[in-house]
């Protein structure tokens, strides 16, 4: 049976039809001679439907708390809290009030959108307990535009960050005792949103969950804070232009873990994406990468990291790394740069004597050193001693940041929840 087509969809039609015939030709050809890295989405929700409200959220205490795990047995995404956060959104009435309940199965129908065509984004973010036993998360504004710019992107529901932010501060505050106190663990927060109508078309979602787990965590590699080794991988593409490798989806994951398990049968802990006949570097694993080199005319110190050009995730980290050493390392002499570099860029630093150091950003990780990269039948060195396991930038990123992330330093990135 076929479905109507949804307001969403005629206005988009619409939208497209009048720019295409309206706009000038200069502009038209203007347009054509730009190539386009990624689409941009509008918000899918409308000011005439309800937007999340924090009052109406309804709580429901579980009858049977779990035992917690003594930090040196956690094990990343394994372990959840008592409770979750969910809220259900329909295209007739937006947004519905939100509700904390003990921590459930999701109950669907075989037909549900979402696993036929995937229409699933998510954030990563952290909870922290600082040494005088407040809350703090890590720059949330940051998960909650990107999770907007996600769902747009795949037709789902845009909502309101600051709303949604201190609705997780609730629910982080009703499961604070799983946030672990030791230094470098915290609460891993998974906020998802999936398309949940009941239909084998294809089309926007009319219906869709917006919830949020948590899970106690501690490092993400299981060897702790030390250096990795990569497999430079030219024979899979993590993204493309025109495509969704700037937008935390679901869809973006799965087809690299076959890649990884190769890498991972040949001795490397992950891949390190390159991109076009060029071998660009673009991101390790699911990480950001970033590379601090001697610049080969000046000897001048350089932080760089591949561009936001549509190819590589807006990484919160990646973002704050950045930040930091604008701020703290360009008054000492270092240039940082988001710029294009290949592969045999960073060979050439290796070989030349150029090479500082190589790590990896994310929110899982923080901030893993890399130690080589295999790469055409040699292994390129990243300018660590075989004794180091990360070089002084590296170190010094992962200590300005938990800092932060702790509460030590008093900073705008640090979000405090209300007691």
């Amino acid at each position: 049976m076929l479905q109507q087509p949804s307001w969403r969809t005629i206005a988009s039609l619409s939208h497209c039809s009048s720019r295409a015939f309206a706009a000038p030709l200069a502009a038209s050809l203007r347009c054509r001679s730009q190539r386009m890295y990624s689409i941009h989405a509008d918000a899918s929700v409308g000011t005439s439907i309800t937007d999340i409200d924090p009052s109406k959220l309804s709580v429901t205490k579980t009858a049977n708390p779990k035992a917690l795990l003594p930090p040196d047995e956690l094990i990343f995404g394994r372990n959840f809290t008592d409770h979750m956060l969910s809220l259900e959104w329909t295209a007739s009435e937006g947004w519905l009030p939100a509700r904390i309940t003990p921590y459930q199965n999701l109950s669907l129908d075989p037909a549900t959108c979402v696993f036929h065509y995937a229409f699933e984004c998510f954030e990563g973010m952290k909870a922290y307990k600082d040494k005088n036993g407040s809350i703090r998360l890590f720059r949330p504004d940051r998960n909650m535009a990107r999770l907007n710019k996600s769902s747009a992107r795949i037709a789902l529901p845009t909502f309101d960050g600051d709303a949604l932010t201190e609705l997780i501060g609730k629910f982080v505050k009703l499961d604070e005792r799983f946030i672990p106190d030791t230094r470098g663990y915290s609460l891993y927060l998974r906020p998802t949103i999936i398309g949940t109508q009941r239909t084998l078309g294809v089309g926007p979602p009319a219906s869709a969950l917006l919830y949020v787990i948590a899970s106690p965590v501690g490092p993400y590699y299981r060897t702790g804070f030390k250096a990795v080794s990569l497999e430079a991988t030219d024979y899979a593409v993590r993204a493309w232009p025109g495509g969704v490798g700037d937008k935390k989806l679901g869809a973006n994951y799965a087809p690299c873990i076959v890649p990884q398990m190769q890498a991972a049968s040949r001795g490397f802990h992950q891949n390190l994406w390159l991109f076009g006949e060029e071998e660009y570097v673009t991101e390790v694993g699911t990480m950001n990468l970033f590379a601090a080199i001697k610049n080969k005319q000046t000897g001048q110190p350089e932080l760089l990291t591949a561009p936001l050009d549509g190819t590589i995730l807006e990484g919160v980290t990646r973002d704050s790394v950045l930040g930091l050493a604008r701020e703290r390392l360009e008054p000492k002499g270092w240039k940082v740069d988001e710029r294009k570099f290949t592969m045999k860029d960073l060979a050439d630093a290796a070989d030349e004597g150029r090479m500082m150091e190589v790590f990896g950003t994310g929110t899982a990780a923080i901030v893993s050193p890399v130690r080589r990269i295999s790469w055409k039948g040699r292994l390129v060195e990243c300018g660590l001693e075989e004794n180091v396991e990360a070089g002084p930038v590296a170190q010094q990123m992962k200590d300005w940041m938990e800092s932060i992330q702790y509460g030590d330093e008093d900073h705008p990135w640090s979000y405090k929840v209300p007691a």
